[in-house]
């Protein structure tokens, strides 16, 4: 008699792991400079460089320190080249980087080309007294290759001060008091209580005065707000640990956005549910708030923050909207709710305020930050469909980015942040790219696509990437967020209607929700960050469009096709931890015997990473160093310890339009990618897995272990019976995930 329950997907992946030893050659390219050449070229840029500084005003250099900016050659951009012994000789600290693209005087031996091309490379911040550096300026002419720090010079492409307009992003305001964002330098040789103690004074001495206590500490960077005068703003940048200065951005609109709906639907709404599917899964929205008469009941909590002045209707209708979007979902044309997956915990954190003071986007990240990091609840899912009304950029990381990330480094949080709704802005300028804080690498960016159907493409006003690198694929996945046409319908104030709404507001509580889904019906089995991975590997994509526009592709709109394996499937979830410098050899359970065919193997590895807002080119602290191994008979010809290796993470999904330094995808939090094979050339394929680490670009094993998540499926037409293939052979290792609560599952 047929076995017809459904075929849920395998756990215990980590049993199929096992540490192994694997070292790699590596192969020293000739430097592009000889020792002469690279003295003659660096000599005269220092000695620039320390004019500019010396001329700086005393006040402007706390205790004599000041900041210069070394550009790497792109050829030593990898960590271990990091020139850590020239720094230490001229006696700097390297407290920051930052992306920027060189044309080199020369390239290494071997690339030949007739023009110079620009090549992206890192521009390090250093700092050092200035009377150290006045003394590299004057010895340098006179080094020889046996000094110390020399044998680094030739990775020097330029060397310059950290002064001037630069630091001045642009200000489109034209008034003449403008609200400021200042980003700080805090690391290096002083303590960030004394570069900090001497901003606060050099700030007050030219008449303007600092924030403080709105400030965000992050990583090597302090980030507050001011009040300036124009004509002062040009004096603030000679302060020589100011990173930047920025005009402070507003909050999103939260209005909704102006559409005529062309089909408005009149949807009559059953009676609400009384409970959720799990009593005791919490899910933390953070919005406007909601209504005195809040149609939700028993299912969604209010919490009002301390201090937090009276609310504003516009602000509360979006907070319903949002966790309409998170308990219901799409309502149905037949007023039927479905029964929501969670309670929801909604923290107001917009006031009356927020529509019109500047510093308000501080307060608010206030608010979500003391709620995450609190010790008294924990949440596991969490939404944000708010914040800066502003496009991400790749030279400096926002407090909003740079806050939410330092929060979800356990891996134990799934934050769904919603990539906003400017679209439809100019594309060239960057206006219409996501924004922030979409571009956190350790959550889950959501933007809106057109439909529910099969059909989809996405909304035309959800934002775009790509997103900085790392954290290239942005948004990672969209979901239903409605149109004109077919708008996104959630409760009204009366709990009795279905009203019309479009944003990626909506899409983002809509992905959370299949995500809540997972854990309400199979509890903790699945980790946050299994479930992420989960949601992007199991994203539709569409060859018909651009990686950039929907990530990952559309999160699936039923529960089943996460977790259920139809004929030909098989698909299994690994849950572990990693320590630095590991290397894990992990299993891809097939079949002993396969007949020939052609087989698809899907791969999703996701972890969270510990982040340096200092160094957005270096942004995350972990990686992973992925070698696949597809047939364990067949070894190099020259003959080897380990099997032969083969492509399978593709570089180009992650490439920069100019091309992307070498090997930067390896600092991904997330790795995604889909292969067909001849059965014949598959027999026990493994991925080779090594944890590397890095602060501030620098190797390191000082970063501690990290939790992983990685999901595998095969795909094979001709084999119906895969996965009872692939029990059969591991049944004493592998285990289906059966939930705790009934899953609805559809007929395919």
């Amino acid at each position: 008699m047929p076995d017809d329950r459904p075929r849920f997907l395998l756990g215990h992946g980590h049993r199929l792991t096992e540490d192994v030893s694997v070292r790699r050659k590596v192969e020293e390219a000739e430097p592009p400079y000889s020792f002469e050449m690279a003295k003659d070229r660096v000599a005269p840029m220092v000695a620039r460089a320390v004019a500019e500084l010396r001329a700086l005003p005393p006040e402007a250099c706390p205790d004599d320190y000041a900041v210069g900016r070394i550009t790497i050659h792109p050829q030593y951009t990898a960590k271990s080249f990091f020139p850590g012994k020239l720094l230490q000789a001229v006696r700097v600290e390297a407290i920051g980087s930052r992306p920027t693209t060189v044309i080199p005087d020369r390239v290494r031996k071997g690339i030949k080309e007739r023009t110079p091309k620009p090549r992206e490379t890192v521009e390090l911040f250093v700092s050092g007294k200035r009377s150290d550096l006045l003394a590299w300026s004057v010895g340098l002419p006179y080094w020889n290759e046996a000094d110390s720090g020399a044998s680094q010079l030739f990775e020097v492409e330029q060397f310059q001060a950290a002064i001037g307009p630069e630091k001045v992003l642009p200000i489109r305001s034209d008034a003449e008091e403008l609200p400021l964002e200042i980003i700080l330098h805090t690391g290096g040789q002083l303590g960030a209580d004394d570069i900090l103690d001497a901003f606060f004074g050099y700030a007050r001495r030219i008449g303007v005065k600092p924030d403080m206590r709105r400030r965000f500490d992050v990583g090597g960077l302090s980030f507050f707000p001011l009040r300036s005068p124009r004509a002062l703003v040009q004096r603030l940048s000679q302060f020589s640990f100011l990173r930047a200065v920025r005009e402070l951005p507003t909050l999103r609109p939260l209005t909704p956005l102006t559409r005529t709906f062309r089909s408005p639907k009149t949807i009559v709404c059953e009676d609400l549910p009384t409970q959720p599917v799990d009593p005791q899964l919490r899910v933390a929205v953070f919005d406007g708030g909601l209504p005195a008469n809040s149609p939700f009941g028993p299912l969604a909590t209010l919490h009002n923050p301390q201090g937090i002045r009276a609310p504003v209707t516009a602000f509360t209708t979006h907070g319903m909207q949002v966790t309409s979007a998170l308990l219901f979902g799409q309502i149905p044309d037949d007023g039927k709710l479905p029964q929501p997956y969670a309670h929801v915990d909604h923290y107001r954190v917009l006031d009356q305020d927020s529509p019109r003071d500047p510093y308000e986007l501080y307060d608010v990240l206030a608010r979500i930050r003391d709620v995450l990091q609190s010790k008294t609840r924990r949440y596991a899912f969490v939404n944000i469909s708010l914040g800066p009304d502003l496009p991400i950029e790749d030279h400096e990381v926002h407090p909003w980015t740079a806050v939410i990330d330092s929060l979800l480094t356990s891996g134990e949080t799934l934050a769904a942040v919603a990539v906003g709704n400017k679209g439809e802005e100019d594309w060239d300028s960057g206006n219409a790219r996501v924004q922030v804080p979409s571009d956190s690498v350790n959550s889950l960016s959501v933007g809106s696509c057109t439909t529910l159907d099969d059909e989809w493409e996405r909304a035309g006003y959800s934002c775009i990437g790509w997103g900085r690198s790392p954290g290239r694929i942005k948004p990672d996945v969209v979901a239903f967020g409605g149109t004109e046409d077919d708008p996104f319908m959630v409760l009204d104030e009366t709990g009795r209607r279905a009203v019309p709404t479009v944003g990626t507001s909506f899409a983002s509580p809509l992905a959370l929700r299949q995500a809540v889904g997972i854990r309400a019906h199979f509890g903790d089995m699945l980790s946050p960050l299994a479930i992420k991975a989960l949601m992007i590997h199991c994203a539709e994509f569409q060859t018909s469009l651009e990686r950039q526009h929907v990530g990952w592709g559309r999160v699936p709109t039923s529960l089943d096709e996460f977790v259920v394996c139809p004929d030909g499937v098989v698909r299994v979830v690994y849950q572990d931890e990693l320590t630095p410098a590991q290397w894990m050899r992990a299993r891809i359970p097939l079949p002993a015997a396969m007949p020939d065919a052609r087989i698809e193997i899907a791969a999703t590895f996701c972890i969270a990473s510990s982040t340096d807002p200092q160094d957005p080119s270096n942004y995350t602290r972990c990686g992973l160093d992925i070698t696949f191994r597809p047939h364990s008979q067949r070894r190099p010809t020259e003959g080897g310890a380990h099997p032969t290796s083969a492509s399978f993470f593709r570089k180009s999904e992650y490439d920069s339009e100019r091309s992307l330094r070498e090997n930067a995808h390896k600092w991904e939090t997330v790795l995604h990618a889909k292969k067909s094979f001849n059965t014949s050339s598959l027999n026990d394929p493994v991925f080779d897995v090594h944890y590397q680490t890095r602060v501030a670009g620098k190797a390191t094993n000082a970063v501690g272990p990290i939790k992983y998540a990685l999901i595998v499926t095969a795909k094979c037409k001709k084999i119906k019976d895969l996965y009872d293939r692939v029990v059969t052979r591991y049944r004493t290792l592998l285990e289906p995930l059966r939930p705790t609560v009934e899953i609805p599952i559809r007929v395919r």
